[in-house]
């Protein structure tokens, strides 16, 4: 059976789902994110995900219940986007459902992504979805992918 997964703007109780999905062990071995203390994580959120009219935030949803995440975002002259899905939607199918449909509401080429290098479910999710490697970056001791999707690299 396939799961009904749609996208919808943040209401407050996503963010104790959020909250909980950061902080799971399994996903922070493969992110390589270190989960952020409750205060932190909900003044992030807060004031710089959803207070940034710039930013465009949705929440997965999957069979009525909050599975994660995607969010764009500008730093200097790039749009990025980041997402985080609870473990219990890994490997379903539903990255691939939700990120397809964010990528035809956020229309900004070129987009960016940059995933830990060790996390390959993400990069495979960002390459199903139309992003190309272009090279790698550095996040303090962390190595990342590089991936764009449109535009010149």
């Amino acid at each position: 059976m396939e799961n009904s997964v749609q996208l919808r703007n943040v209401v407050p109780e996503d963010l104790e789902a959020f909250l909980a999905y950061e902080h799971d062990p399994e996903a922070v071995r493969r992110s390589r994110f270190a989960p952020r203390e409750r205060d932190a994580f909900m003044t992030h959120w807060k004031t710089r995900v959803l207070g940034d009219p710039a930013n465009f935030v949705q929440t997965v949803v999957v069979d009525g219940e909050t599975a994660g995440s995607i969010v764009a975002w500008w730093e200097e002259d790039r749009r990025f986007i980041g997402y985080w899905l609870g473990r219990a939607y890994w490997g379903r199918g539903i990255g691939t459902r939700a990120l397809t449909a964010f990528l035809e509401r956020e229309t900004a080429r070129p987009l960016y992504a940059d995933p830990a290098a060790g996390n390959t479910g993400s990069v495979r999710l960002l390459e199903k979805c139309g992003f190309t490697a272009t090279g790698t970056v550095r996040h303090g001791e962390e190595e990342h992918v590089v991936l764009v999707l449109g535009g010149d690299a």
